[in-house]
């Protein structure tokens, strides 16, 4: 009996089908899609309590050392801002001012000087030369920071180019007087005009501008700090509202961490907020009783000057200075009124209230009134005849009630109540940056401690998860 044995092959395991491979996302996909998966698995995270409280953390952390670094430049800005009104801003605008009333009393001396019959007194001539060499000085000062404003360097221009030319005219009708030519007045007027026209126009606007750059800049020492303020006070708010949520949720009335972190932050809002109220209280008190009163001081002792150089003028013209005349009267009244106690030192006297240069300001208007007088003797001598008498009356410095030493004593008094407004300025800014001393360490500080109160809070908080 035959058997068939039917033999079988090796077997072979069934095909799988094969798994297409998956697309590769090129570098730039996949960097987009990464703020989109993290806000995915930042949304996961947060659906457990755990996770929520961490990035409650996360996020109060980083708010207070944002708070921190914000507030802390601030501060160092802030008081950057004072040193510099201090040591460099203030300077400047009185450089400016110094080139304004050089040059006008640079004028008014020229007039004077040139009445004087024979040899040209050696006092005025220093004087005029002592001006112009002051109001050279300050005007190299005033140029070196002309450069960020293009107007301001207009004026310094026009300044350098014109103020040889003037000189260069005063010289000849020197020249001219002490020979005896009559042109010598000529170029006198001529010298007067362009100091009028063209010199003093762009001095006071130089000073003008330097005063605004001046004020702009203690406008913002004594402005509000928004941005750290509404960081600050919401930094307070989020720790406060986070220990109420705490609270509610594992029914424990303080997390010493984060309470830690809320009295760090009252302690620099209440340093800051007083630090910063003293500062600017005082960088007001600096600018109302430096800065502006010394601008109408400045204003004041201009008007003074340049009627002074009319009142000369007019005797220079011999009999045909009616419109220099009629000029001294309307400066007079911008200067002290038509009483010698109005006018813009008038203003300066009621804004000093009592303040150290309130003596310096009635000295000057007592003798403005002395000066008035005079002027007002001087033109009856002229117009009765007595011209050489009306002259010596105008020049004659020994001579306590004449023009020349009423108006010499006004200036004084003008140049030491500057001074002194001046000195206020500087006193009380100074005090004002001396407020912020140790602010801004102080502030970095406490919001360095508010960060590691947070960190604590909530680490107590997630061990309780583990």
């Amino acid at each position: 009996m035959t058997s068939t044995v039917t033999g079988r092959g090796p077997s072979v395991p069934p095909t799988r089908p094969r798994r297409e491979p998956r697309p590769t996302r090129s570098g730039v996909g996949w960097l987009l899609e990464l703020p989109a998966n993290a806000v995915r698995r930042v949304a996961r995270s947060a659906k457990a309590t755990p996770g929520r409280l961490s990035l409650i953390a996360t996020g109060l952390i980083v708010l207070a050392l944002v708070t921190g670094l914000v507030g802390t430049a601030s501060v160092l800005n802030r008081d950057n801002t004072i040193n510099a009104l201090i040591d460099h801003r203030e300077p400047l605008a009185a450089a400016a001012q110094e080139v304004y009333g050089s040059l006008s009393d640079a004028d008014a001396t020229a007039a004077s000087a040139f009445l004087s019959t024979g040899t040209e007194p050696p006092e005025l001539r220093e004087r005029y030369e002592l001006d112009i060499a002051r109001a050279g000085a300050a005007l190299a000062k005033a140029a070196s920071d002309s450069g960020s404003v293009p107007e301001a360097a207009e004026q310094v221009g026009i300044l350098s180019q014109r103020l040889p030319v003037y000189t260069g005219l005063i010289e000849t009708a020197r020249a001219n007087n002490r020979q005896g030519f009559p042109s010598g007045a000529a170029y006198l007027r001529e010298a007067s005009e362009l100091m009028r026209s063209q010199l003093l126009p762009a001095a006071h606007r130089l000073y003008e501008i330097d005063a605004q750059r001046l004020v702009d800049e203690q406008d913002t020492a004594s402005g509000v700090p928004w941005l750290t303020a509404v960081l600050v006070f919401g930094l307070l708010a989020a720790l406060i509202a986070t220990q109420i949520h705490l609270k509610r949720r594992t029914n424990r009335v303080f997390n010493i961490g984060l309470l830690v972190a809320s009295i760090a932050v009252g302690l620099s809002i209440l340093w800051g907020a007083g630090a910063l109220t003293v500062q600017s209280v005082l960088v007001s008190s600096g600018r109302s009783t430096g800065t502006e009163q010394a601008d109408l001081l400045v204003r004041a002792r201009i008007a003074a000057l340049q009627a002074r150089a009319d009142e000369t003028l007019t005797l220079v013209a011999r009999g045909g200075g009616e419109s220099y005349d009629k000029e001294f009267g309307e400066l007079f009244g911008q200067f002290a009124g038509e009483d010698g106690q109005g006018g813009l030192l008038g203003e300066a006297r009621r804004g000093a209230e009592g303040g150290p240069e309130t003596t310096h300001i009635a000295s000057a208007a007592n003798h403005a009134t002395t000066w008035l007088r005079a002027h007002g003797e001087v033109r009856r001598l002229d117009d009765s005849g007595n011209y050489a008498e009306a002259v010596g009356l105008a020049i004659d410095g020994t001579d306590e009630e004449g023009a020349a030493a009423a108006f010499s004593r006004v200036d004084g008094d003008l140049v030491a109540a500057i001074g002194v407004a001046r000195q206020s300025f500087l006193d009380e800014t100074t005090n004002g940056s001396r407020a912020l001393t140790l602010l801004a360490p102080g502030f970095a500080v406490l919001a360095a401690i508010a960060a590691l109160g947070t960190t604590l809070g909530f680490r107590e908080r997630l061990r309780e998860y583990r």
